[in-house]
C-alpha cells in the first residue's frame, strides 16, 4: 500500500528529537508537516459516517502520545500512517459495534415505547402537543429558525446550511440543541401537570 508520505529530513527529525526532550511546542512542526497528507490519505480510506478530522486528531494525540517508541532516522511518515490506520480501524469497528447494538435492540426498544405510548390516555397527547406548542414559542429565535427550516418547510440540511453560512456539521448540531431543548421542556410541562414538579 503506497502513502502519500512526505520525505524525512532533518528539520522534521529535529522537531522530533526537541518534542521528545520536553519540548511541546516542537510538535506543531510535526503537525503541521502532515496535516494536509494525512487529511488526504483518510479522506480516501475512511467509509461514510466517520469525521475525517476526528480520526486525524486522534492520530496527532496517539503519535505525540507514542513519541518515545519512533527510532530516529526512520521512515516516521509510515510510522504516522500506521497509527492512522489503526486509528481509522479502530473508529469502523467502534461504529459497526453502534450499529450492531442499533440493529439489534433498536426494533426492541422501539416496540416498547410504542407500546407505552398506546396506553397513554388520548388528553395525555393533547396535553403533549399544547407543552410542545408552548415550548416552540419559547424556544430562542436561533434554534426556532432552524426548526422552522427544517420541520415547516423541510429545507435540505445543505440549503440550511447555505442559508445560514455554517456547515452541515453545525446545522446537524443546531438541530440537536433544539430538540433536545423541546424535550426537555416539554417533559418539564408534563411533570407538572401531573404533580411533579411546582
Amino acid at each position: 500500500m503506497s502513502d502519500p508520505t512526505p520525505s524525512n529530513d532533518a528539520h522534521l527529525e529535529d522537531a522530533i528529537r526537541r518534542t521528545r526532550d520536553g519540548d511541546k511546542a516542537a510538535f506543531e512542526t510535526v503537525i503541521r508537516r502532515f496535516e494536509k497528507p494525512l487529511r488526504s490519505w483518510l479522506a480516501g480510506h475512511v467509509p461514510p459516517g466517520i469525521d475525517v478530522d476526528e480520526v486525524a486528531q486522534r492520530t496527532f494525540v496517539a503519535a505525540y502520545c507514542r513519541l518515545s517508541d519512533y527510532q530516529p532516522g526512520t521512515q516516521f511518515a509510515a510510522w504516522l500512517f500506521t497509527i492512522a490506520r489503526f486509528q481509522l480501524r479502530t473508529e469502523t469497528t467502534r461504529l459497526r459495534r453502534i450499529a450492531d447494538y442499533h440493529s439489534r435492540y433498536g426494533p426492541d426498544l422501539l416496540q416498547r415505547e410504542l407500546d407505552r405510548r398506546s396506553e397513554e390516555a388520548p388528553q395525555r397527547w393533547d396535553t403533549r402537543l399544547d407543552s410542545l406548542h408552548l415550548c416552540l414559542d419559547a424556544l430562542s429565535e436561533p434554534l426556532r429558525r432552524f426548526v422552522d427550516w427544517r420541520y415547516e418547510e423541510e429545507i435540505p440540511l445543505e440549503e440550511m446550511a447555505a442559508r445560514c453560512g455554517r456547515s452541515v456539521a453545525a446545522v446537524k448540531k443546531q438541530l440537536w440543541k433544539a430538540r433536545q431543548a423541546l424535550q426537555q421542556c416539554v417533559e418539564t410541562r408534563l411533570a407538572r401537570a401531573d404533580g411533579g414538579l411546582q
